[in-house]
């Protein structure tokens, strides 16, 4: 067990933190995999929507620390390429 009061502090911060980015990197996931199924689906409707709403959770989470700002711009990308090739296609 810890000694002393700052330890003790320190260990309770680190498990608050731990418990609110598992949260936010599960909701972010969450999202991802909506945008994934809309693009099976090929439901352009709402993938414009679902898609603004991932990239600014995304980004959130990059800015807060949550994941490095260069995992989030990655997954960005990558999602957005996948998004502009369903909307471009040809009806």
């Amino acid at each position: 067990m810890r000694k002393n009061a700052s330890a003790i502090k320190r260990a309770r911060q680190a498990g608050e933190r731990r418990l609110r980015n598992s949260h936010v990197k599960s909701t972010m996931k969450t999202h991802i995999k909506k945008v994934m199924v809309a693009l099976e689906n090929r439901d352009k409707e709402s993938l414009d929507e679902l898609f603004r709403k991932t990239v600014s959770y995304i980004n959130r989470a990059g800015s807060k620390g949550v994941i490095h700002k260069n995992t989030a711009s990655r997954r960005v990308s990558r999602l957005s390429k996948k998004v502009r090739s369903i909307l471009q296609e040809k009806a």
